[in-house]
């Protein structure tokens, strides 16, 4: 007689605080993990960037580069590089040991909010108020964009970027990918001005948020809507969504101070974490573990899983 096979245990939540630190440089605007989820960086509204041990709790560097408030950060995929976009319209690429300015791309005509690497770190992709998005070359020392893509009718909010696609969302209520092997531009009209969108890690699916407080799945490749996830609050800010790190999970920063988690096939809101008083304004999942960061109040939250025990704790 053979046994059942033990049912699988459910997926751990982050929902254990490990550590808080204030980041001591106003709003914190963004916090991204880096690419192998052992540092972070925090985008502050007093113009500096910080690369962090949020592990241990410890700031590594200071970048100092920028004429206003930073929006957005992203590491490049050996870590040597950072980028970062501004209020001041300006995209810079950073050299993070030294903590120097490699370069700085002016081309915007607004401020920008969001940047990414491409996946060999050799490009960066950045979305501004001004409806564009722009391409840059880090290798050249061309000083304007190798490409523009300028269909939105409204500013970009959020981009991501995997394999050959890049996938962005604006105020004007379009979900728009691009495929660059193709040539192509897809869109999907939400009716609601987009805040964040994300792929899943699998990069079949679509994750975008939007200002009716609604988060809705889409399938890559047929458009269809594959889910709708409520209870949150997100009517008045641009607030940070993403899927777990397996896929399970989707979840979304609350203008209530709470960070919502959702059954991604259910549906069903499993976890409203507690993080603050005020709006929980950037968060970032760890690419292979339960461990979430939060930004709020002018400081990041560490979260964990129950299961989570700190290297010499024992």
């Amino acid at each position: 007689m053979t046994y059942p096979a033990p049912k699988p245990k459910p997926p751990e939540l982050p929902r254990i605080l490990q550590r808080k630190f204030d980041c001591n440089q106003g709003a914190v605007r963004a916090v991204r993990f880096n690419g192998d989820g052992n540092y972070c960086m925090t985008c502050g509204s007093d113009k500096s960037l910080k690369l962090w041990n949020p592990h241990k709790g410890n700031v590594l560097k200071t970048y100092s580069g920028h004429g206003y408030e930073v929006l957005d950060v992203a590491g490049s995929c050996d870590n040597s590089q950072l980028c970062s976009c501004s209020s001041d319209k300006t995209v810079i690429l950073w050299d993070v040991a030294q903590g120097q300015v490699i370069r700085k791309f002016r081309g915007h005509a607004g401020k920008v909010n969001c940047v990414q690497f491409n996946e060999e770190s050799t490009v960066i992709i950045s979305g501004s108020i001004d409806s564009s998005i722009r391409c840059w070359d880090c290798r050249s020392r061309r000083p304007d964009a190798i490409q523009i893509m300028d269909d939105a009718k409204d500013g970009i909010s959020s981009v991501k970027v995997s394999d050959h696609e890049i996938l962005a969302g604006s105020v004007d209520g379009n979900l728009r990918r691009y495929d660059l092997r193709k040539g192509e531009m897809c869109a999907d009209y939400l009716g609601s001005p987009i805040t964040c969108v994300s792929f899943s890690q699998d990069s079949q699916c679509l994750l975008a948020s939007s200002l009716d407080s609604t988060l809705r799945l889409i399938d890559k490749d047929t458009g269809e809507l594959l889910g709708e996830y409520t209870g949150h609050q997100n009517q008045r800010y641009k607030l940070d969504s993403c899927l777990s790190e397996k896929d399970t999970h989707v979840l979304c920063c609350s203008e209530d101070g709470t960070v919502c988690f959702w059954d991604l096939v259910e549906g069903s809101l499993v976890l409203k974490l507690p993080v603050s008083k005020g709006a929980v304004q950037s968060l970032s999942f760890h690419p292979t573990e339960p461990c979430l960061i939060t930004a709020s109040d002018g400081g990041i939250q560490v979260w964990r899983g129950e299961s989570y025990e700190e290297e010499g704790s024992s």
